[in-house]
């Protein structure tokens, strides 16, 4: 009869049909489970509309989905808020490079037709990673998707600010902030990238006003066309008689005074340093203590300016190579010599950032950090891992006000205004904030007035996403059942970014923490750590794992490989466990669908398990104990080791162990096997299901809905059906310990068996201390393949391979069958070929030559060979010792 249980499971061909039924049953809505234990929420790290599917959002929205899977199917209510976010500098990169590629420039355009285009933009391709996300499985509730510039998150972004700026926390000031000339924009200290680079320390004189000269230090030559002094250190007597007297500044000619000041660090350079006050944060404080100019020598695109004397209209960079030649022709270049220096870039396009005097919004972040300082402290706000608490916390106790303003066009425009007339009038007045559109101004009425050109920085809505998601700053119902929030995953990187704003916006705006959990997981690298890029070479993309061989393979191995916390190292094969793992769990499955066919009635599992034998005893025991196991992991968040404990399970107890010992019933005892051991198998396979669907869930999808032909289901989808709890099961004394002993004699022989060539299937003689039951010897007879038993043999044991056990010894007789002098003398042959290769091996890898030539992946395929020729010298000395005691 031929079996009604497909033969293969191809997931490209039914992965989409399984994400759409779900969909149009509602299952990602938290109403499946209204009534249930509560409400379990999370909201989705947005991420940018410009992006694409790589493994760090695989991985980070794996975890998530992995924890509403198992939320929902725990009885909670839960609820996966998706949304993207508009990100201002890097969707407007993206638009500006497709007008350039049509001859069109974002300034020509003008600033409405360029929003209006990247609005276009994001209409066509802003939804492409939503598309992709679905493909991995996340079971969001899409009906609630976000966008930061919807017109709600708008409202709320205005909101906020306002609500700010009217407690003063918010305020304008004309302070050094990091600019990049690429982008044409300010950014916050956590959008810049630092890099340690080898550049060179300039020494330079000075000369003074009088007979003589002052040698400075600098690693930027250029900004010295803005120097207003030079200062000392007031500890340092070198220069204590140079204190108050004036230098002329080369190129420029301008008399500027030596100064001294506490932040001059005597050992670095000379022990007299430049002052530049609109280019060096340090210079800054100096300027504003001694109340010196402040002169700005470049524009916003990193070109001199026309303080930059005869230097202005070039770039920055070649400024700096000409004033170095010049200096030298001069006879005012001492000396350069090699120094490194820590190169701050920008995160979006990584161009060198300069440090830059300009007018900017910023926010006063101390007053906002003591309740989410306090939050962590008293562990409400829980860490995982908990080592990132401590990183939390210091970035919070050593918190600088939040430059939020950006000189582009895409993004929430900020909600102030300028009146002319009132300016006029009174400089320091004529400034006010409105969430909507004003007319004329609130004070004077004057029509002539004007909005801020500055937007905010996009992570200053991203830090009302807990709360703005659920409509604040109305009160809704959504608000009050669904914040806080429960659970937030994301990486490491972020944590300054978004998390711990995050925290302060949701004390700040709705007097709560945000979310209970923490949980961080680290960055995905290639095999030998290095970040992913494209320019690299080493990206793995997961939409071509998920095309080949299905989501669940690659779901499976990135959290398998997920240590708390830890970097995950990738090898460009790294789904395979994955695969293997579904291809075992359909023929797992298969075998068991099968094997009750030949009945023509369904299963139906029963409420307890009575009158068992002990083998049906120990697994439905076992799987207690599984089930405990894994609540724990997943509680903590651990959810590799969850996995990995399910893998163990089911490939090696389930599969290798009680699947072929059922095989005996189904031969020797088949009443037993229909009425006792086919129940336990359904409901263990089906409950291993129930597990392991939050982390593979089109497979076992699939599978439930097949095994409903063969068996009673509590529901028609697996994903709201129950998770497996602990079942009362009556715990005979010694069941544990007696199938470990089975298992110990069965792999004794096996392994005697494999390591002197013996078919498994051959039957040997076995001689024990003490003869085990008939059911026992009926499993090790089926699994290890024994012929006739008997005690050990009283005096000299000949022909006989002893293995000792934990309880007693088992032998196997090998007389007529092995010879074993011959299996001696092979293995030592065996050995000696082997040694030989390892020596050649470890000659190649020595060399200085395949060092420096090889490229890294061949030197890694050679340390690998070389690993695996040591392991099995090692194996083979053990056996070589096992046939010299015999």
């Amino acid at each position: 009869m031929e079996s009604k249980f497909p033969p293969q499971y191809n997931p490209a061909g039914v992965e989409l049909g399984l994400y759409e039924f779900w969909e149009k049953n509602g299952y990602f809505s938290p109403d499946i489970h209204r009534n249930g234990r509560g409400v379990y929420v999370i909201v989705i790290p947005p991420p940018n509309i410009t992006g694409v599917l790589h493994m760090g959002h695989a991985l980070n929205n794996t975890i998530q989905d992995v924890l509403i899977r198992w939320k929902r199917m725990s009885g909670f209510s839960t609820l996966w808020v998706p949304g993207t976010d508009h990100a201002g500098i890097a969707t407007q990169n993206v638009v500006e490079k497709m007008l350039r590629e049509k001859n069109l420039d974002r300034k020509i355009l003008g600033r409405e037709k360029f929003i209006e285009e990247v609005w276009k933009w994001k209409e066509k391709y802003g939804s492409t990673i939503i598309f992709q996300l679905k493909k991995l499985g996340a079971s969001c509730d899409w009906s609630r998707e976000r966008f930061t510039m919807d017109e709600k998150l708008s409202r709320a972004v205005k909101e906020a600010f306002i609500h700010l700026y009217n407690k003063g926390l918010i305020y304008k000031g004309k302070r050094i902030i990091h600019w990049c000339c690429r982008c044409g924009t300010a950014l916050s200290d956590e959008e810049v990238n630092y890099r340690d680079e080898n550049a060179f320390l300039y020494y330079i004189k000075y000369p003074m006003a009088e007979d003589g000269t002052i040698e400075v230090a600098t690693t930027r030559p250029e900004t010295m066309l803005g120097d207003t002094a030079v200062a000392v250190s007031p500890a340092d007597g070198r220069y204590k008689n140079y204190i108050g007297r004036q230098v002329i500044l080369p190129f420029v000619d301008r008399s500027i005074p030596i100064i001294s000041d506490e932040r001059v660090e005597p050992e670095f350079g000379t022990g007299a340093v430049k002052v530049t006050p609109s280019h060096d944060p340090v210079d800054f404080d100096i300027g504003t203590r001694h109340n010196l100019p402040f002169i700005t020598v470049m524009d916003e695109a990193g070109i001199m300016n026309e303080n930059a004397g005869k230097f202005k209209g070039m770039d920055r960079f070649l400024c700096r190579e000409k004033i170095i030649k010049e200096l030298e022709d001069m006879g005012l270049l001492s000396k350069k010599e090699p120094y490194l220096t820590r190169i701050g870039t920008c995160y979006r396009c990584d161009t060198v950032i300069e440090p830059y005097l300009s007018s900017q919004w910023f926010v006063r972040m101390q007053p906002l950090t003591k309740p989410a300082i306090e939050v962590a402290e008293r562990d409400i706000l829980k860490f995982y891992p908990e080592r990132w608490k401590k990183v939390y916390l210091n970035w919070l106790y050593n918190i600088r006000d939040w430059c939020i303003s950006r000189q582009i066009w895409w993004g929430h425009r900020i909600p102030v205004w300028y009146c002319r007339k009132c300016q006029e009038k009174h400089q320091e007045k004529g400034i006010f904030v409105s969430a909507g559109t004003p007319t004329s101004c609130p004070v004077c009425g004057s029509l002539d007035i004007w909005q801020d050109p500055d937007v905010l920085d996009t992570w200053f809505s991203s830090w009302l996403w807990p709360f703005s998601v659920f409509g604040w700053p109305e009160e809704t119902e959504d608000l009050k059942i669904y914040y806080p929030t429960d659970t937030l995953v994301t990486a490491q990187e972020i944590l300054f970014f978004w998390v711990a704003r995050m925290v302060m916006a949701g004390y700040e705006f709705m007097g709560k923490h945000p979310f209970k959990n923490i949980v961080i997981h680290g960055t995905v690298r290639d095999r030998t750590g290095r970040k992913m890029s494209k320019s690299l070479g080493n990206i793995i993309d997961p939409l071509d794992i998920i095309e080949k061989y299905g989501a669940d393979s690659l779901r499976f191995s990135l959290i398998s490989m997920t240590a708390a916390g830890q970097d995950v190292f990738l090898s460009p094969t790294f789904y395979i466990k994955g695969r293997n793992f579904t291809n075992k769990l359909w023929n797992a499955s298969r075998f068991i669908a099968t094997s009750v066919e030949k009945y023509e009635v369904k299963i139906e599992l029963p409420k307890t398990f009575e009158c068992l034998q002990f083998p049906e005893r120990w697994i439905l025991l076992s799987f207690n104990t599984l089930i405990q196991q894994v609540n724990n992991s997943l509680e903590e968040f651990r959810l590799n080791e969850a996995i990995n404990l399910l893998y163990d399970f089911f490939w090696h107890t389930f599969c290798d162990w009680y699947l072929e010992i059922s095989k005996v019933y189904q031969q020797q005892d088949e009443a037993y096997f229909k009425e006792k051991v086919i129940p336990v198998l359904f409901y263990i396979h089906l409950s291993l299901m129930k597990m392991l669907h939050p982390f593979i869930p089109f497979i076992t999808e699939k599978l439930w809905q097949v095994f409903s032909e063969y068996c009673i289901m509590e529901t028609e989808s697996i994903m709201i059906s129950k998770w497996p709890e602990i079942i009362e099961i009556e715990e005979v004394d010694g069941i544990m310990e007696k199938m470990e002993d089975i298992m110990e004699i069965i792999t004794s022989i096996r392994n005697l068996k494999t390591r002197f060539g013996i078919p498994v299937v051959k039957p040997v003689n076995c001689y024990f201390d003490m003869i085990p039951d008939e059911m026992s010897i009926r499993i090790i007879s089926r699994l290890a393949g024994i012929g006739n038993i008997a005690p050990f043999p009283e005096g000299e044991q000949k022909n006989l391979l002893i293995k000792n056990l934990r309880n007693g010894r088992i032998g196997i007789s090998f007389e007529g069958i092995i010879d074993i002098q011959r299996e001696m003398n092979k293995l030592r042959k065996e050995r000696d070929k082997l040694k030989g290769h390892l020596e050649k091996i470890e000659r190649k890898i020595q060399s200085p030559e395949f060092a420096l030539k090889a490229p890294e992946e061949v030197q890694q395929k050679e340390k690998e060979k070389k690993r695996e020729l040591e392991e099995a010298l090692k194996n083979l000395a053990r056996d070589i010792e096992f046939i010299e005691k015999q």
